[in-house]
């Protein structure tokens, strides 16, 4: 079985690797559709915002109609709508009008009063077999485009007949279904459009009479220009990255219910991979919405990091099984002793050993601070002043760290203390790099000891005794809230033919456990042909 082993861990890590890669591509899948669709619904509020400041205006409309009991003249009507500058701030709306209600037979009444309005004569049409009449009395913007438009009985024509109808039995506003604006008016350029209408009730009880009564005295409407409306509210700062179609109706979608369609195209690269459809309602009218992404959308992540990923777990798979098979005694070896070895007994030999070695140190530290003063040194007064700078910084710096230990630390300042009290020299701005990280008790005085021994080999076997710029530290959060990782890296550079000691001595072990045992982290060392890189990985609890 255990020649097997590293077969068997080559095929394990080799399928969690697929599995993961598997998951990573479909994760990266699912992040560009949640994407999307928030672009899209942003995308869609964009419209139903714009539509809804029109439809204000129109309700604005109905209020100054309802305030003088219908009674607006041509004067007062063009007068309010030109103090309301619709042109600039109503982009895509075509205009707002009246329809008087009028049985058929009784279209000689309404052309009168609006010979009255215009001076001219306005006859009603087109002819009709239907029983009511609903012809444009008042519109405004009245250019010279819209005035054959005066006497058109909207009744007559089915699709907006449709929404009249519905406008007559309630108070709510009601759109119709696609239209040509200024086709049945002969207008010289025609628009795809809609319209919404509701309906104007006035009282017709007399003041002396107690009571309420009221009727249908004809129809506010506004006419909307689709295009002009939707490139308005689609083109808000900042632009977005998707091609918008939108249909009238909640069936099927084809080109004769196309209200409007966004002239950038959609990527076809995407496909209908990220159409995402919506679905809303217009004053009681339902529309159908189509997204999808153009080139400008950009996918959260590369669709190359499941790829990348899949090909490192097989290389990482390869690797596993290779150390597995010439470190498998080693691993039980030391399952072994991680498992017979009481935390009680290691705390007390650790306290005891730890006092021998920093005394040892420390002296260490102390020598070779003044064998570099020394040879720097041109007589004994600069290196007496040098020497004595030194050993007081040291002195600082370790009461510092003493403070530091009983409340959180600073991650940073802890690698200041502990390199400035080992090398003794100002060090440069681009040897630490990193994020702010406090530390606990716990945490802080296992790590300060961790780096106060790497510092120290490094000292006494690596360049950085020579040049501090020959090491590089730097460290990461990874993860959020409980399940934060710090992952720490530190680079020892410029040594030769540097190999793996052949005895573990004492503070690598005391490194070891600390890292593995107080922190439960994990310590990777990698003696390569120029230095040294240590990988510290410690789980974060505050």
């Amino acid at each position: 079985m255990k020649k097997l082993f590293p077969i068997i861990a080559f095929i394990a890590v080799a399928l969690i690797s697929m599995v993961m890669a598997g998951f990573a591509y479909f994760a990266t899948q699912e992040a560009a559709r949640i994407k999307f669709e928030a672009t899209a619904d942003d995308a869609l509020n964009r419209i139903e915002s714009r539509i809804d400041l029109h439809l204000s205006l129109l309700r604005s409309t109905q209020a100054l109609f309802d305030a003088r009991n219908g009674d607006i003249s041509r004067n007062e009507f063009k007068a309010f709508f030109t103090a309301l500058d619709v042109d600039k701030n109503f982009a895509g709306l075509r205009g707002i009008g009246f329809l008087r209600l009028a049985k058929a037979g009784d279209e000689a009444t309404v052309e009168r009063d609006m010979l009255h309005d215009y001076g001219v004569s306005h006859p009603i049409y087109p002819d009709t077999t239907q029983p009511w009449r609903t012809p444009i009395v008042l519109f405004e913007p009245l250019d010279p485009s819209n005035q054959a438009g005066i006497g058109y009985d909207m009744f007559s024509e089915p699709v907006r007949r449709a929404a009249i109808e519905k406008a007559m039995s309630d108070d709510q506003q009601h759109a119709s279904g696609l239209v040509q604006l200024g086709q049945d008016t002969g207008a010289a350029q025609t628009f795809t459009g809609f319209f919404v209408f509701v309906r104007l009730n006035v009282e017709t009880a007399p003041d002396v009479i107690n009571a309420s009564r009221s009727s249908t005295s004809g129809f506010l409407y506004a006419a909307f220009r689709a295009r002009d409306l939707f490139q308005t509210a689609l083109s808000r700062s900042p632009l977005l990255p998707v091609n918008t179609e939108i249909y009238d109706g909640d069936g099927a979608v084809n080109g004769d219910n196309l209200l409007f369609r966004s002239e950038t195209p959609p990527a076809s690269t995407f496909g209908d991979r990220l159409l995402v459809t919506r679905k809303i309602i217009v004053a009681g009218r339902p529309w159908t919405v189509l997204f999808r992404p153009t080139s400008a959308f950009s996918q959260p992540s590369s669709r190359a990091i499941p790829v990348m990923l899949g090909l490192f777990g097989l290389l990482l798979a390869g690797a596993i099984a290779l150390v597995a098979r010439y470190q498998e005694r080693a691993y039980e070896a030391a399952s072994r002793l991680h498992e017979t070895t009481e935390k009680s007994l290691i705390e007390k030999d650790l306290m005891l050993q730890e006092m021998k070695h920093r005394i040892k140190n420390s002296i260490t530290r102390v020598l070779a601070i003044a064998r570099q003063t020394a040879s720097r040194a041109t007589d004994v007064n600069e290196f007496s002043a040098s020497f004595s700078a030194r050993l007081q910084a040291m002195a600082a710096s370790q009461d510092m760290l003493t403070r530091s230990r009983w409340q959180k630390a600073d991650l940073g300042d802890l690698l200041r203390i502990e390199l400035g009290q080992v090398f003794g020299k100002e060090l440069p701005d681009e040897l630490l790099s990193g994020p702010q990280v406090l530390l606990d008790e716990t945490t802080t005085q296992a790590l300060g000891l961790t780096f106060h021994e790497l510092a120290t080999n490094a000292l006494k076997y690596g360049e950085a005794g020579n040049s501090v710029g020959a090491l590089k530290v730097d460290w990461s959060v990874e993860g959020r809230g409980r399940d934060r990782m710090l992952a720490l890296n530190w680079r020892e550079n410029g040594q030769k033919k540097l190999e793996a000691p052949a005895k573990t001595g004492f503070g690598t072990k005391l490194i070891d456990l600390n890292v593995t045992r107080e922190l439960r982290g994990t310590i990777r060392r990698d003696y390569q042909a120029n230095g040294l890189n240590v990988e510290i990985r410690i789980p974060l609890t505050n």
